[in-house]
């Protein structure tokens, strides 16, 4: 009989663990190694604990790496539309919130239960507070040591994660048993998290949301673009806009250069359209004041600062104002400009950038082209998704596809 150890049973080790021995029946024995107390201990913490499980709306865009289409290919193997049905199938009615897809129970805990149970009932061997310590090939197998047993295996899955939340128990262990295959580490980097930024303003406005676009620019490059609530903290900038443009944001840092940002906090307007939109105000009623003018529009502490910037007499009567005045406000209301200066560390980010280098796997099977018998999948590889169920899509086409061709 074949045997398969997974090692990590969060997302993609479950679904890998489900789809060996799915695929293998009764000619494999999986085993699931995990370091944790109890399989799945990420996925609960997703979606803000409802788990927004995949994404109705799919590219190759939603997927980032340096190997582009690496990630895309595999996905269109076993497609959102595939993960609806196997987790219908486990049990999960599915409710369709713009795109997003949350169990209809609204906890992560389903979708961690479900696929728990399946692995119970397919007769997966899942052993708990077990960390592994090194990956050997012994043979044409390979040797998993812990601190308290060796295992013998045929096939061999990483799916440990990386080193986003480590809380959760991913501390970017499994990039060192890749290496001791030979495969190259492309740099791990926080992904869907913080920026840190430059202005002391950021202690005033901290609590404040506004819907905002944003775009990261860097060496004066616009490099990344999106658009949403804005969350404003003491230290900088937060949301899933921000989320959005944070690994583009990671690796200029990295990389030594100046990165910036504009915050567009009128974004369905164009300049004209805003400078229009604040004349037809002021004729409205010209008696207010400048503080009073923004008061229904925009945030009050987001009024406060713009009208510092802009050293306006806050007093002064709106009717009174230069064309250039109102010029200055618009650019610093539709431009206002922010220096990043770091991302915030891996323990706030959800996921990683960067990872296993891709051009060492199989797509097709997420074997490594370097070690026959070892397979990968989820976060340890070099793919990173937008925020909107991306990153869980990714797990579980990685993890099917993993488990299937190991288990063959």
């Amino acid at each position: 009989m074949k045997k398969i150890i997974v090692i990590g049973a969060g997302a993609s080790g479950m679904m890998a663990a489900v789809s060996a021995k799915s695929f293998g029946g009764k000619d494999v024995d999986v085993y699931v190694l995990e370091r944790n107390e109890y399989p799945g201990k990420k996925i609960l913490a997703t979606g803000n604990g409802k788990c927004n499980f995949t994404n109705i709306v799919q590219g190759p865009l939603c997927y980032r790496s340096s190997n582009p289409d690496f990630a895309w290919d595999a996905v269109l193997q076993f497609p959102a539309q595939s993960t609806i049905r196997f987790f219908l199938e486990l049990g999960i009615y599915s409710v369709n919130r713009n795109g997003y897809l949350y169990p209809a129970s609204g906890q992560a805990s389903s979708v961690r239960d479900v696929l728990t149970m399946e692995m119970k009932r397919l007769g997966v061997h899942v052993l708990t507070n077990v960390f592994v310590e090194k990956v050997e090939a012994e043979g044409n197998g390979f040797c998993v040591y812990t601190k308290e047993k060796t295992f013998a295996a045929d096939k061999v899955i990483l799916a440990c994660g990386g080193k986003a939340a480590s809380y959760t128990g991913s501390d970017g262990n499994g990039y060192a048993h890749a290496e001791m295959f030979g495969h190259t580490i492309v740099p791990v980097l926080p992904a869907l998290v913080q920026l840190r930024c430059k202005e002391k303003v950021y202690k005033k406005l901290s609590g404040v949301r506004s819907a905002c676009k944003i775009s990261l620019f860097s060496h004066q490059e616009c490099v990344a673009q999106d658009s949403g609530e804005l969350q404003l903290t003491d230290y900088g900038i937060s949301g899933i806009p921000v989320f959005q443009v944070s690994r583009f944001a990671a690796q200029a840092l990295r990389e030594g250069k100046e990165v910036s940002a504009l915050l567009d906090f009128a974004p369905d307007f164009s300049k004209e359209q805003f400078l229009d939109f604040l004349k037809r105000r002021i004729q409205s009623r010209p008696k207010k004041n400048v503080e009073e003018f923004l008061i229904g529009c925009f945030h009050k502490k987001l009024c406060d600062c713009w009208i510092y910037i802009s050293r306006i007499d806050k007093a002064k009567l709106v009717i009174e104002l230069t064309d250039d005045e109102l010029e200055k406000l618009v650019r610093i209301i539709k431009e206002f400009k922010t220096t990043v200066v770091n991302v915030n560390s891996f323990d706030q980010a959800q996921v990683c950038a960067g990872g296993v280098d891709t051009k060492e796997v199989c797509v097709r099977t997420m074997e490594s082209k370097l070690k026959k018998g070892l397979f990968f999948a989820g976060e340890i590889l070099d793919v990173d998704g937008m925020c909107g169920g991306y990153n869980l899509q990714w797990a579980w086409s990685s993890g099917y596809l993993a488990g299937k061709h190991a288990a063959q």
